[in-house]
């Protein structure tokens, strides 16, 4: 359990907090690149980034699966200040998704 939970924090940890910038990078490099925006359906209703999908953070262990099939694939999570999408991070690793990052303050450091 404690080596579990320390390979969590290490890779919640290393480098995977990203600027914008480095963001459209990612999308612009890899065009199987997934945006992944963690807020409620009402929050992404009213506003989201071109591109985005919308897997509200209390849906995700139960959705995601069926969204995003591919385990390797390259998921940028976003929510409002990037508490949610942090979340949505560690959840995507736990269930053994390679390549999560996380907007760095969110749709608010924008």
């Amino acid at each position: 359990m404690f080596k579990k939970l320390t390979r969590l924090l290490y890779r919640s940890i290393e480098n995977k907090e990203i600027s914008y910038k480095k963001m459209q990078e990612i999308l612009k490099k890899d065009k199987n690149s997934i945006l992944l925006d963690v807020r409620s359906k009402q929050e992404f209703k009213e506003y989201h980034l071109e591109g985005a999908i919308n897997i509200p953070l209390y849906d995700l262990e139960e959705t995601v699966a069926d969204v995003i099939k591919e385990k390797d694939v390259n998921i940028i999570t976003c929510c409002a200040s990037g508490y949610r999408s942090r979340q949505a991070k560690m959840i995507l690793e736990e269930m053994e998704y390679k390549n999560v990052y996380n907007l760095k303050n969110g749709l608010d450091g924008i």
